[in-house]
């Protein structure tokens, strides 16, 4: 244990099995997010202590069924266990099974304890499988295994000194299994033998993954690759025949394991109430009226949740500008303290409360069970749009982000089905669109009640979130037209039961979404702030520095207050930004913006969230001067069209800008995740032309139908 200061546990096992669960109990917060060596999945990697003096890195590997891939986050499985030499190569494998159905998670261990790794089962969901009557014994299944057998319950964290232990005395002492479940020597005793020979590997079944898999193993060079499809060639090996051999021989020695340990009813049955709640969450009608009603639900609780921590957060960033106004010098850098800074993270921690109460919502969705059957109706659903089944998880995944929706697209085997998701996920509405739309909403729309608590600005938020649903179904469709496929796409789903949310996993899950869009999204808006601030307090040549004269000129009779604020807006329109501002006026004009929006438009290509903190910074500088407590929502409210003398956020201009906002693609981070998806510009390139044309015609349609 000394010379092992940071010895690697892999956790592997079936999708559903509670495999992630464990690896957040065992890791809590201390995670971190990165990519496996050589492949563009994202791995969750952490810290978990096995004594006072060592410490262990847990590697969380992707769910998979079997070692055979079918896409690309499955492939990074067998490419780390088949490679030694792969940082990730674990010196324990804790393989995660659900008791309730073992048969088919043990096929799982087989063959990763045939590769020659030292294991240690953790059975899991015991209570499930006691619920279905089924009496699973450990004792029995360590006997029959020949490796290390301890009860867990992933949920709660019961069990986890017993794993930590027995995973201290592997480490010290490698408890390899004693049983070969498959041994591809009995049936091709030569063809096994010569890629031995020929690859320098002791393992049997190592040598028959090299056989299968040769081609997506990141470290076999070309050579190697060549000479096993030789050797293939040469003794005539079929490969799909001898996995399906191989897959039955394997459940032929899990039958007798399973005969041996578990205890079953003749007939193993789910529990009542979690059938007559599927009779109604599944229904081809019902299922997608509760669907709606959740999510109408939601939106509708960020607004009345959020509403009154938003406005102490709002009032309390106002009150700090007006203090710290009042207490220092006046000077450049007070000015870029409250106009700059502070503006800019107003703009941030104002939506902190509505990103908290969305993905607390979320979450406990998702805790329960219920999210899995969202993702069976939604199936039906896209398939009419000629999606992949598996389009599910990305789609709804990119409510929160579409950042990591577009790569757990990587989970669609066919390239055509991937890349058709990718390019359409953006559509959907994610998280830092939200900031928009509550602001925006909360200005046009009354918060009327229509049934009940529901009000017209949960109704209006919804039929965004819809809009976006909509949009992105009917993209897909397109692109289908274009983007021929060869390959039928198929969708499975482990159902799981319901349960109770564990609200410590809520928690983690509320606060690594809060501070990802707080240090992710606010370090760029902060910047963003600052740099907008000195643009917008600094103009070419003197014209700042004559805007006074001007106006004392031109309009002799302002005086006092009305003349500062003058002073202020004619300043502001004579700065970089704001001359920046009139260039590209003309071009949205059409749609109802005015040159301040117009310079919002531009910095939000960085992320859409900024758009609020640079209006917000806009009207800082260019607000009344001696407004006290003047919060965004005031300010946003207050602002008038020079020309027209109506207020500029209209209902035409902000349902405009709700479009706009829906259909845009106005995200460095996504650009760029589409072009790592999609090793190349090209597809990135369409994704931004034709989400950004249809977003202005559809908010000029919307403006042009509305004023």
């Amino acid at each position: 244990m000394a010379s092992k200061t940071k010895p690697i546990i892999a956790l592997a096992g079936n999708p559903n099995s509670g495999k992630s669960s464990l690896f957040n109990q065992l890791t809590g917060l201390r995670q971190k997010i990165g990519n496996f060596p050589g492949v563009t999945v994202d791995k969750k990697s952490g810290t978990f202590r096995l004594d006072a003096a060592t410490e262990a890195t847990v590697v969380d590997l992707p769910g998979v069924y079997s070692l055979y891939p079918q896409s690309l986050d499955e492939r990074v499985v067998i490419d780390i266990l088949a490679n030694p030499a792969h940082e990730d190569y674990p010196e324990v494998v804790v393989v995660v099974v659900d008791a309730s159905n073992l048969k088919r998670n043990l096929l799982l261990f087989t063959e990763i304890a045939d590769l020659g790794l030292p294991v240690v089962l953790a059975l899991n969901m015991l209570d499930v499988a006691q619920n279905m009557q089924l009496q699973v014994n450990a004792t029995k299944l360590a006997m029959q295994t020949g490796v290390p057998v301890v009860r867990i319950n992933a949920r709660t964290g019961e069990g986890l000194e017993l794993l930590r232990q027995a995973v201290r005395q592997v480490l010290e002492k490698p408890v390899l299994s004693q049983k070969v479940y498959f041994d591809p020597a009995h049936h091709v005793p030569e063809l096994i033998a010569e890629v031995k020979q020929k690859c320098d590997l002791a393992n049997n079944n190592l040598a028959l993954h090299y056989l299968h898999q040769h081609g997506i193993f990141s470290f076999i060079s070309t050579e190697k690759r060549v000479v096993l499809d030789e050797l293939i060639e040469k003794h005539g090996f079929d490969l799909p025949d001898f996995q399906a051999e191989e897959t039955i021989n394997r459940y032929q020695k899990i039958d007798g394991i399973v005969k041996a340990t578990v205890t079953a009813p003749a007939v193993v049955q789910a529990p009542v109430w979690t059938k007559r709640l599927d009779q109604i969450l599944l229904h081809p009608l019902w299922g997608y009226t509760v669907f709606l009603l959740v999510l109408l639900v939601i939106f509708q609780a960020v607004f009345l949740l959020a509403q009154y921590p938003m406005d102490v957060i709002d009032g309390g960033v106002a009150a700090l500008t007006d203090w710290l106004k009042a207490t220092l010098p006046p000077s450049a850098l007070t000015n870029l303290l409250t106009d700059g800074l502070l503006a800019g993270i107003g703009g941030v921690v104002i939506f902190i409360p509505q990103i908290a109460f969305l993905f607390l919502l979320i979450s406990i969705l998702e805790e329960s069970g219920y999210m899995a059957r969202v993702m069976v109706i939604m199936d039906r659903l896209m398939r009419k749009f000629g999606l992949n089944g598996r389009s599910v998880v990305p789609l709804i995944s990119g409510v929160a982000c579409a950042v990591p929706a577009m790569m757990s697209a990587r989970s669609i085997s066919n390239y055509k089905e991937r890349l058709i998701t990718i390019l359409v996920t953006p559509l959907m509405s994610c998280a830092a669109r939200l900031p928009i739309f509550t602001i925006l909403i909360a200005l046009v729309m009354p918060p009327t009640p229509v049934v009940g608590f529901i009000n017209w600005q949960g109704i209006t938020l919804l039929g965004l979130y819809a809009l976006g649903l909509a949009s992105a179904l009917l993209s897909a469709w397109a692109l289908k037209g274009f983007i021929k496929t060869e390959d039928k796409g198929y969708f499975i789903m482990e159902m799981p039961t319901y349960k109770w949310p564990r609200w410590y996993h809520v928690g983690i899950s509320i606060w690594e979404s809060v501070k990802a869009f707080v240090l992710e999204a606010g370090k760029i808006i902060v910047a963003i702030s600052i740099i907008l601030w000195v643009l917008a307090s600094y103009g070419p040549g003197d014209s700042m520095e004559r805007a006074e004269q001007n106006l004392r000129q031109t309009q002799p009779a302002l005086t006092g207050q009305a003349f500062d604020n003058a002073v202020a807006a004619q300043k502001l329109e004579n700065s970089y930004a704001g001359r920046f501002g009139k260039f590209i006026e003309p071009a949205i004009a059409p749609l109802g913006y005015d040159w301040k929006i117009g310079i919002a438009l531009l910095t939000s290509f960085a992320a859409r969230e900024v758009f609020v903190g640079t209006i917000s910074t806009i009207y800082s500088i260019g607000s009344d001067a001696g407004e006290e407590n003047s919060t965004i929502k005031k300010r946003l409210k207050a602002e008038v069209n020079a020309k027209t003398g109506k207020p500029v956020y209209s209902t035409a201009t902000a349902f405009s800008l709700l479009i706009f906002y829906v259909f845009a693609m106005m995200c460095m981070s996504t650009l760029a995740t589409a072009y790592r998806e999609t090793h190349g510009w090209k597809w990135p390139a369409v994704q931004f032309f034709y989400m950004t044309g249809l977003a202005y015609l559809l908010a000029f349609l919307t403006y042009q139908g509305l004023k």
